[in-house]
């Protein structure tokens, strides 16, 4: 028989534990001023670690002997020529010899860069005057080498006047109070100026017709 005092399912409220009540999308967090910026740490962003640039490399071995030494020593001394001889191809002050150094010599170089010298010929005229000269050739042969000869000298005579007249008036303009000798000055761009454009050293910084 049952009991009077049995309660009905939809009579039972059933008790909810406090723990499992949350209000939807309501957290309690803590309160904070006005203004307040969370920290890298709180938003869960890290900050990436700079990688150290002034890490030392490793220090190279002591030789293991006085051959390993003198290879060293001999291959420093390549790496150094080499960068010598760059250095000094592409006009760098820090290489240039004696004769090539100072802002003077530059605008020397680049007076005699920036035209066609007769000068560059010179050398391989000679060469054909050499041959064509030589007593095995017929006479008239020989007379046409030495007019090429006579023509060459001339040409060089008059083209380095040119450049010299050149050099001093432009070194004059733009260096008054410069201490360089307008004689070497001149010896200096005749030498270049008989040198083949390919063979300069310092190499030329300026093309063929620019203004100087």
């Amino acid at each position: 028989m049952p009991s009077l005092f049995r309660r009905k399912p939809a009579d039972v409220v059933e008790d909810e534990s406090p723990d499992e009540v949350i209000s939807s999308g309501e957290e309690t967090e803590p309160s904070r001023p006005r203004g307040y910026t969370p920290s890298k740490k709180e938003l869960g962003v890290e900050t990436p670690k700079r990688v150290s640039s002034n890490r030392r490399r490793a220090a190279e071995p002591a030789p293991a002997n006085r051959r390993e030494a003198y290879r060293r020593m001999r291959e420093k001394q390549r790496e150094d020529r080499a960068e010598a001889a760059a250095g000094m191809r592409a006009g760098d002050e820090r290489y240039l010899l004696a004769r090539d150094r100072g802002p003077e010599r530059l605008l020397v170089r680049n007076i005699v860069d920036s035209r066609r010298t007769v000068g560059t010929w010179f050398f391989g005229g000679a060469l054909i005057v050499l041959i064509g000269s030589s007593a095995a050739m017929p006479p008239a042969v020989r007379l046409v080498s030495n007019l090429l000869w006579a023509a060459l000298a001339l040409g060089v005579v008059v083209d380095s006047v040119l450049i010299s007249r050149k050099v001093k008036r432009l070194v004059r303009e733009r260096f008054p109070k410069t201490t360089q000798r307008m004689g070497s000055l001149y010896l200096y761009a005749i030498t270049r100026s008989i040198t083949f454009r390919r063979m300069r050293t310092p190499k030329p910084k300026v093309q063929i017709g620019d203004a100087v």
